[in-house]
């Protein structure tokens, strides 16, 4: 077999800089910068994340997943609490949210503790996605074997007709998850890799320190 030339895929990143004395005292207010900035340079999929989590047995495992908001300083996300990363969450209640941009040259590390949101924030998200993933919310044990695709597809017809004409109920093993945040690192890239990054820390208090970290 071929082998890949890793080295044509080197670059320099020149493009920013971050100053520990310019960014935001509150983490999130700079997050929220960063985003918008992201959103601007039109970064497809700008919401999206890795999740990184582990399971009962030690394991880490990581997937991509999409932010759908921020509420009172917490990151939220929505998924099937029966997949892995469901079982991972009830097993070990702390994940790892990782951003990239590489429009910017820029990532945000993001740890915390990670709990359900209620009932009702549950349900008020479900009923806003379009029927159809309402729908497929219910025809797929997300995460668990399945012998074809076929499955899914007759799944997917079988819950259409339980609902059709009527509001689709959410499943009691979907919902949202928040996560809180105890760290929150911006890295920005710079030339000879000699890389911005800015740490958060949030202390007993509740106030964040903040701290410039070697590359």
């Amino acid at each position: 077999m071929g082998k890949i030339n890793l080295a044509d895929l080197r670059i320099e990143y020149a493009k920013k800089e971050l100053n520990v004395n310019q960014v935001k005292a509150d983490p999130i207010e700079q997050f929220e910068i960063w985003f918008e900035e992201a959103i601007a340079a039109e970064v497809p999929d700008t919401n999206a994340m890795t999740l990184s989590t582990v399971s009962a047995d030690g394991f880490p495992n990581a997937r991509m997943v999409l932010l759908k908001g921020i509420e009172n300083a917490n990151f939220i996300f929505f998924t099937n609490y029966n997949s892995r990363k469901g079982k991972d969450l009830e097993a070990n209640p702390y994940a790892a949210l990782t951003f990239y941009w590489p429009q910017l040259e820029r990532q945000i590390n993001i740890n915390g503790k990670v709990t359900k949101l209620s009932t009702s924030e549950s349900d008020a998200y479900y009923h806003s996605r379009p029927r159809k993933s309402q729908v497929g919310a219910w025809a797929s044990e997300q995460s668990q074997p399945i012998n074809s695709r076929q499955v899914i597809i007759s799944r997917f017809a079988k819950f259409a007709l339980k609902y059709l004409g009527r509001q689709v109920e959410r499943p009691p093993h979907w919902g949202g998850f928040e996560l809180s945040p105890t760290r929150i690192e911006f890295w920005q890239g710079r030339p000879s890799r000699l890389h911005d990054r800015i740490q958060y820390l949030r202390e007993v208090t509740g106030a964040w320190k903040k701290e410039r970290l070697a590359p």
